[in-house]
C-alpha cells in the first residue's frame, strides 16, 4: 500500500456512503487498482487480511464508531 497524495485523496465518508455487502453504512474505503470498494466496520475487519494484500489504499474511519458526537456549532 502507498501514502494518497493530496490529488488522489477521498472526501470523508458520509452516511449516504454504503457497505458494498450489506448496505450498512460505509466506515472503510478500500482502493484497488481497479476502483473501489466500501464496506461497513464489520465487513472491513471481516475482509481485511484479503484487502491489505491487493489494496493500494485503506481508509479506516471505524474509530468513529466509538467517538463521541460533536456538538452543533450554530
Amino acid at each position: 500500500m502507498s501514502v494518497l497524495t493530496a490529488d488522489q485523496a477521498t472526501p470523508e465518508l458520509t452516511a449516504a456512503d454504503r457497505c458494498d455487502a450489506c448496505g450498512a453504512q460505509a466506515y472503510v474505503r478500500v482502493l484497488l487498482p481497479s476502483g473501489e470498494l466500501l464496506f461497513c466496520a464489520h465487513h472491513g475487519r471481516k475482509h481485511a487480511e484479503a484487502l491489505g494484500q491487493v489494496a493500494t489504499h485503506i481508509h479506516d474511519e471505524s474509530d468513529r464508531l466509538f467517538s463521541e458526537p460533536q456538538a452543533d456549532q450554530r
